[in-house]
């Protein structure tokens, strides 16, 4: 029986919530570096609650993985509890990958 999923170069989107002591310690700099260094679009952004911060990230499968991975660590000085993924189909709609308020 064969599996059927996606090609690892095919373009798809990333939802993420990262939970923890991930605000105040430049942990959307971290995302922000990070995901222009692996060529993908999308945002990121601190959330309202004070200790979340929402991902929408587009690009090969493959490379938003090696991000949830950078995700999961944080920068220095961050403590990550949780980070919950969601996939789903690329929009196309983000150019570039920016940090937004």
């Amino acid at each position: 029986m064969s599996e059927t999923r996606e090609s690892p170069s095919a373009v798809v989107s990333l939802h993420a919530i990262v939970r923890g002591r991930v605000q105040g310690v430049y942990f959307r700099d971290f995302v922000h570096a990070r995901a222009i260094s692996l060529g993908l679009t999308g945002y990121v952004r601190n959330l309202h609650d004070m200790r979340s911060v929402e991902v929408i990230a587009e690009g090969q499968r493959e490379r938003l993985e090696l991000l949830v991975e950078h995700l999961r660590k944080g920068p220095r000085g961050a403590r990550v509890d949780s980070v919950e993924v969601q996939w789903g189909e690329a929009s196309g709609q983000h150019s570039r990958f920016s940090v937004t308020f």
